[in-house]
């Protein structure tokens, strides 16, 4: 299965991950760390040499309670870093982004993937996407980032999730935006209760009727830490066995913070999986 842009192709034949690069003073588990161009290209280049394939760059937190920002305020931290990791780097770079505005930016200046938390509802996102040639990834939220966590409910969340994003790939569609750019995200730990995320997770693979890429993010979420007792900071153990399970469910790509760590994890994963014939 391939994924594509208006100038890359990525081959999905093998598990890809894509590093999270926080632009955020208030993201819930790296805020702060990387806001300044240097130390964004030194983490940048660093996952990809640890083994990111994509690099998802974000200017405002989604985390539950999070503040709004800006459109401008966005730009100004993404768009500078966009362009210097796209003259360093010769990876795919994601904008993390819900705002039309910001993804034309981005794209312009060299992304090549919107990952959308709202799936391309805001205003006019669904045009410039679509207008801009990149992929797209689409993703399921329940309600908003600043009361998605007060009183999420479901009748049965995997099939409500797989109506919402089919919904979505139709809307795409409609607008001009060719399957082979979309993949598609279940959306972990956003409007979702403890239950929804690990019935979603055990039941991931039945997204597969969709017939698009699956991308799983699980790093460092408080699904994580609910089930381990884990602070942020303490969670990559339980990380990288969600995102294997994912992995062992047919998921492609996987949204992580600790790039080495989940590569070591798949190497080891793959290898004993090759050996399954």
């Amino acid at each position: 299965m391939l994924l594509s842009s208006k100038s890359r192709t990525l081959n999905l034949s093998t598990p890809r991950i894509m590093g999270i690069l926080n632009l955020t003073p208030d993201s819930f588990s790296d805020g702060g760390q990387f806001v300044g161009q240097d130390a964004a290209l030194r983490h940048a280049l660093q996952m990809v040499k640890d083994g990111a394939a994509i690099i998802d760059v974000g200017g405002e937190s989604t985390r539950p309670g999070a503040a709004a920002i800006t459109a401008q305020a966005e730009l100004d931290r993404v768009i500078p870093v966009i362009e210097l990791l796209r003259q360093e780097l010769d990876c795919w770079i994601s904008i993390d982004t819900s705002k039309a505005v910001v993804m034309g930016e981005a794209v312009s200046v060299g992304a090549d993937l919107i990952n959308d938390i709202r799936a391309l509802r805001e205003p006019d996102a669904l045009q410039v996407a679509a207008d801009s040639h990149a992929a797209v990834c689409l993703m399921h939220m329940q309600g908003l980032p600043r009361t998605m966590q007060q009183a999420p409910n479901y009748d049965d969340v995997t099939a409500e999730v797989a109506q919402f994003l089919a919904q979505r790939v139709a809307a795409c569609e409609q607008v001009g935006i060719e399957r082979g750019r979309i993949c598609l995200d279940p959306g972990y730990g956003f409007g979702k209760q403890l239950a929804h995320n690990y019935e979603l997770l055990a039941k991931v693979g039945q997204l597969h009727q969709l017939g698009l890429p699956l991308l799983a993010g699980m790093s460092r979420k408080s699904m994580l830490g609910q089930l381990v007792g884990r602070e942020v900071d303490q969670r990559l153990a339980a990380g990288l066995a969600a995102h294997l399970f994912a992995l062992s469910q047919g998921v492609q790509i996987l949204r992580v913070h600790d790039v080495k760590d989940m590569a070591d994890a798949i190497t080891v994963w793959q290898y004993a999986t090759d050996y399954q014939g």
